[in-house]
């Protein structure tokens, strides 16, 4: 509950960027970033770069606002939430709302002025679709929430590569596909850490409506994806020998991780917590090395030629 009987303190510029979930916004900013050097083949122009380094981060930034305000109410009956400026009524969802749509609105015009208007136009679906399609919709009422929601953080590459060549084509289309398939993966993990938590919320995320095996046999079906989906810039000639060797060790390692959950609770007994918490660090790492080594690849190709 928001306290409403002490004096709170003026909220500082810090509890306003924590509305904007910064640590969040760091890999989504990064799936953003790289996928301008791969369309250039190297260094871009520095000012859609400029522009999508601040324009993306104020149009995600901008989302976590909206989704803070929406889920105010069950943040506060949540262990890892409950000290949100919205909660503890540092902020007030006026200013809140405020603070989103200036986020938003600014978002839009940068991107618009600094890249295209068709980058702008991808960074508000992303940010419309997060808010009104999975938080406002999906996330109170289906566990397949955050695999129909990832659509909004998968947008990011599509929105760093328009922003070099004003359009998309089958490469953008693939990394925005390997996204979405490792987002479940991904946030699941992290949803066996707090499976209590979201039970007693009623928000219906897939550990504490399925139970644990169902959600690691769609974890490991998820991660499969992945994997085709990490190793199809090979089929189209969109990667090298670089990205071959890297990738599958990658893919490897993620598969041995997702598996050796599932065998535990085969074997009877409850999600290893450290195991989850590893995995969910590792998928992380995972996604950041994948766009990475894709950029070098590239890059590297391009000027090393086999």
């Amino acid at each position: 509950m928001i306290n409403t009987t002490a004096t709170l303190p003026a909220a500082t510029w810090r509890d306003y960027l924590t509305l904007t979930k910064p640590k969040v916004i760091s890999l989504l900013l990064f799936t953003a970033i790289c996928p301008m050097f791969m369309a250039a083949r190297g260094l871009p122009h520095w000012l859609p770069l400029l522009g999508v380094l601040v324009g993306g981060y104020m149009a995600t930034g901008g989302a976590g606002v909206f989704n803070m305000v929406l889920d105010r109410d069950i943040d506060g009956k949540m262990r890892r939430t409950a000290n949100r400026p919205l909660v503890t009524g540092v902020i007030s969802v006026r200013n809140a709302v405020l603070f989103g749509l200036l986020l938003s609105v600014g978002a839009f015009l940068i991107l618009w002025q600094t890249a295209n208007l068709l980058t702008a136009l991808l960074a508000w679906f992303g940010l419309l679709f997060y808010v009104i399609v999975y938080t406002a919709w999906l996330k109170r009422s289906t566990w397949q929430n955050i695999v129909i929601g990832g659509v909004a953080g998968s947008v990011m590459p599509l929105l760093g590569w328009a922003a070099v060549t004003n359009g998309l084509d089958w490469m953008a289309v693939l990394l925005f596909v390997l996204i979405f398939m490792w987002t479940p993966v991904h946030f699941w993990a992290l949803a066996f850490l707090v499976k209590d938590q979201y039970e007693a919320v009623g928000i219906p995320m897939a550990p504490a409506v399925l139970g644990s095996k169902r959600t690691l046999q769609q974890m490991m079906l998820y991660a499969v994806l992945t994997i085709l989906a990490s190793l199809a810039p090979l089929a189209l000639n969109e990667a090298g020998w670089l990205y071959t060797g890297v990738v599958l060790l990658l893919d490897i390692f993620l598969m041995h991780k997702v598996v050796n959950l599932y065998r535990h609770v085969e074997a009877g007994h409850e999600v290893n917590r450290e195991e989850a918490l590893s995995l969910y660090k590792y998928s992380m790492l995972y996604l950041a090395l994948v766009f990475l080594t894709l950029v070098a690849d590239r890059t590297l190709t391009l000027t090393f030629p086999i």
